[in-house]
């Protein structure tokens, strides 16, 4: 069987120098092996054909059939990796955490450890009646999330 860890090896050659990153890859049963890639601006169709030619050069059918797909994660798939948190900067995400917690906001900021949202809520007045908006950055720890996705804007 194929291991996952030579193609992760393929891909990161192929990559190297590039801004382009890995986002999954997974080698599943008959040895399918699909590829999930992205890079700070957008994937081309062409960068996922040069990717796939380069993989399948570098495996040998003879010794063993495989069945190879690349392809840029879907718009509302969940993120997998800080590249996309960093990619998706100014724009509107949801965050499900593992508390239970969901919150929706601009994704202001990413780093190694964390990032930050900031959300916009109406609350009740503590004096008088009525609502007021309130804008909080919110930081939140890798670790505790469940999910995040970015929100298509229509």
């Amino acid at each position: 069987m194929i291991k996952r860890e030579k193609i992760t090896d393929l891909v990161t050659a192929h990559f190297e120098g590039t801004d382009k990153f890995i986002v999954d890859i997974k080698v599943l049963a008959g040895s399918k092996i699909e590829i999930y890639i992205d890079a700070p601006n957008h994937i081309l169709i062409a960068d996922c054909i040069e990717l796939s030619r380069y993989v399948e050069s570098n495996l040998d059918r003879e010794k063993e059939d495989f069945e190879l797909q690349v392809s840029s994660p879907g718009a509302t798939e969940p993120f997998k990796v800080i590249e996309q948190y960093k990619k998706y900067i100014e724009t509107k995400v949801t965050v499900k955490t593992k508390d239970g917690g969901k919150h929706l906001g601009i994704l202001k900021e990413a780093n190694i450890n964390n990032f930050v949202i900031e959300e916009t809520r109406r609350e009740k007045k503590t004096l008088g009646k009525g609502n007021h908006t309130v804008i909080e950055n919110l930081t939140i720890e890798y670790n505790n999330v469940k999910e995040t996705k970015s929100v298509l804007p229509f």
